[in-house]
């Protein structure tokens, strides 16, 4: 039989730049017997009295980069009190020719329900077990660090939303490591490539709890997206956008900048919350003429029945995955959650291969278009956890792994959950200090200018005249 192992890294596609796949052998035995064999190089042999495997680092690097692309072999053999040797089904995992981006960011927060005490953003080299603090909120007055967003998955330019206990929702804003705050509520964000431009939600939120199964749920009561122009300071609500009678939110840019991807629903009472769906949007846009196209419909919830969320557009452009849940617009607190490809040329949409029972969601591609990371709580049903899956030239996906670990029992008693897991390709410059001094103490503090309507701006694309720019173009 095929050996059980905890975490379940059987039938995998692993990046050639992963750190070890640390497990536990879920078999009886007093003595285990694992190699990892491959094509090339020599195959790692490890003999152990108890049932935890740790790989030495050094070695398996070695070992996958020399066989990218090619079978990765793992015999496992147990030995009973009685000296029998039990040799187990030989599991086959697969290395991708592609690597993955060496960083992940993420945001650590506890099992909550109406409080937020220790949250923190963190960085981790997934080639290792190294984590890194990018900011925790005992160094703001507790306040929640919220949504955290790259430029291009750089780590030198991004963006974190904060929410504090008075009106003031500040944005700190890192542009080539030089450190804004930014003095407006903006919620989900999303950076036009051209680090131009910010895409943002004006959420009116409401967290409420029911007395059965997943207790949290979210009600956006009014919403629109606007546009933080980075590069003169100013705030604008485009039409097509920013409907008054349709709710508009979870903004992303298609890599070339030319679309806007969003969901948008007609807003319903609190009453009818659970009649609220998302459909599935996109409008064009010229920046250069900052014209705006009109809106169009890709996924419409009269059509599912179910409410499409969070829509990340692969590197190329081609797809596009997203959220299907049963109503609203939060769609981590729903079991049914599950993860969607967009074929945009196609207009084809499928629910993929890589969903559990258990919310799936909060995913980003990574910079190749080749791997996706995303939150899913099948672990346990209440904890999300960072999963890894890698999709072929045929937009097949693999067997998701979970984020490995060096102690493979870590997520038995790890009481917290990740939250947005972005992919960056290296790790954040700028220090906890520095963003805490510019979150609580600034030397430089931007309030915006609002557009004086709700039409393109005419002088958007340019400085604007008069007000602080806070744009300094990021270096490459």
């Amino acid at each position: 039989a095929t050996p059980r192992l905890q975490p379940d890294y059987v039938g995998i596609v692993v990046p050639p730049n992963i750190a070890p796949l640390n497990f536990r052998i879920l078999e009886s035995g007093v003595t285990f017997r694992v190699a990892w064999r491959a094509p090339h190089g020599n195959p790692i042999r490890i003999t152990s009295r108890t049932p935890v495997v740790r790989i030495p680092q050094n070695r398996w690097a070695e070992l996958l980069r020399a066989n990218t692309g090619e079978s990765l072999l793992c015999e496992i053999a147990a030995q009973d009190s009685q000296g029998r040797w039990t040799q187990f089904v030989t599991i086959t995992n697969q290395i991708a020719p592609e690597e993955i981006d060496n960083y992940i960011a993420y945001r650590l927060l506890g099992p909550l329900y109406n409080t937020y005490r220790h949250v923190g953003i963190y960085q981790r080299d997934l080639r290792s077990f190294e984590q890194q603090t990018i900011l925790e909120n005992d160094e703001v007055h507790s306040q929640c660090l919220n949504c955290h967003t790259f430029l291009n998955r750089r780590p030198d330019t991004f963006a974190l939303h904060t929410r504090t206990s008075t009106n003031l929702h500040p944005m700190v804003l890192v542009l080539s490591n030089q450190i804004s705050r930014v003095d407006q509520t903006m919620g989900y964000l999303s950076w036009h490539p051209s680090g131009r431009l910010l895409a943002f939600s004006a959420n009116k939120l409401s967290l409420f709890n029911h007395t059965i199964g997943e207790t949290r749920d979210v009600y956006d009561a009014q919403s629109d997206i606007g546009i933080y122009r980075v590069d003169s300071n100013l705030t604008v609500y485009p039409p097509p956008i920013s409907l008054k009678n349709r709710n508009e939110t979870w903004p992303n840019w298609s890599p070339d900048g030319r679309y806007l991807y969003y969901s948008a629903a007609d807003p319903k009472p609190l009453e009818q919350f659970r009649k609220i769906r998302y459909d599935l949007m996109r409008v064009s846009y010229d920046i250069d003429h900052d014209r705006w196209g009109e809106p169009e419909m890709l996924v419409s919830s009269q059509e599912t029945g179910l409410s499409a969320c969070e829509p990340r557009v692969s590197p190329d452009g081609r797809f596009v995955m997203f959220c299907l849940c049963n109503y609203g617009n939060f769609p981590i607190y729903q079991t049914n959650t599950d993860l969607y490809l967009l074929d945009v040329a196609a207009r084809k949409f499928r629910r993929l291969e890589i969903n559990s029972p258990q919310a799936d969601s909060w995913h980003c591609w990574s910079s190749n278009g080749c791997w996706v990371v995303f939150s899913s709580k099948r672990l346990d049903g209440l904890f999300a956890r960072p999963f890894f899956t890698h999709m072929d030239q045929n937009g097949e996906f693999s067997k998701p792994f979970l984020l490995p670990q060096q102690d493979p029992d870590f997520y038995d008693s790890f009481l917290q959950t990740f939250n947005l897991p972005e992919f960056v390709l290296g790790p954040v410059q700028v220090t906890q200090d520095q963003l805490a001094h510019a979150f609580m103490n600034p030397s430089r503090a931007l309030v915006p200018r609002m557009a004086s309507s709700k039409t393109n701006s005419p002088d958007a694309s340019q400085d604007g005249g008069g007000g602080e720019s806070a744009y300094r173009a990021p270096t490459k």
